[in-house]
């Protein structure tokens, strides 16, 4: 893997705001001809700086009104009770994010759901049906002051 330089930096800093934006643009606005951005992405998708390109929805548009932050607490703390956890949450469609945490609890995971009755599903016969969760507490979002997906670079 190679380091970024200031044209890779600059590259990712424009990708991250706008994915659809062509090479030509990118080499545009960067002084560099198509073919060295051509190149210089390609490199940075191989390398793993780039994971993936997606479109970001409206979530209130794809009647996605409830976001949740649930914070869990599991029972057990041993590798297979982790990595279980971690597999059969993956597989929700409601779990947006997971993250394993240091402090009071293990994991928080982002849920976004069409309403309160869709979580109370999603919360009963889902998540509260994984063995060796000790606790779950949620916290639902009233607003949203910002969402950003772009990493400061």
């Amino acid at each position: 893997m190679h380091q970024l330089d200031k044209t890779d930096t600059e590259i990712l800093r424009l990708l991250q705001k706008d994915a659809e934006l062509t090479n030509k643009e990118i080499g545009y606005r960067l002084l560099k001809s198509v073919a060295t951005i051509h190149d210089r992405v390609r490199r940075l998708k191989e390398d793993g700086y780039i994971k993936r390109i997606v479109a970001i929805l409206d979530r209130k548009k794809v009647q996605k009104n409830l976001i949740a932050f649930s914070h869990v607490l599991l029972s057990d703390h041993s590798f297979d009770t982790l990595s279980n956890f971690e597999r059969e949450v993956s597989r929700f469609p409601e779990v947006m994010e997971c993250f394993q945490m240091t402090g009071t609890f293990d994991f928080i995971l982002r849920i976004a759901t069409t309403d309160m009755d869709t979580y109370h599903e999603f919360y009963r016969y889902k998540l509260a049906k994984l063995p060796n969760i000790a606790t779950v507490q949620s916290f639902f979002v009233l607003s949203e002051t910002k969402s950003d997906t772009a990493y400061p670079l």
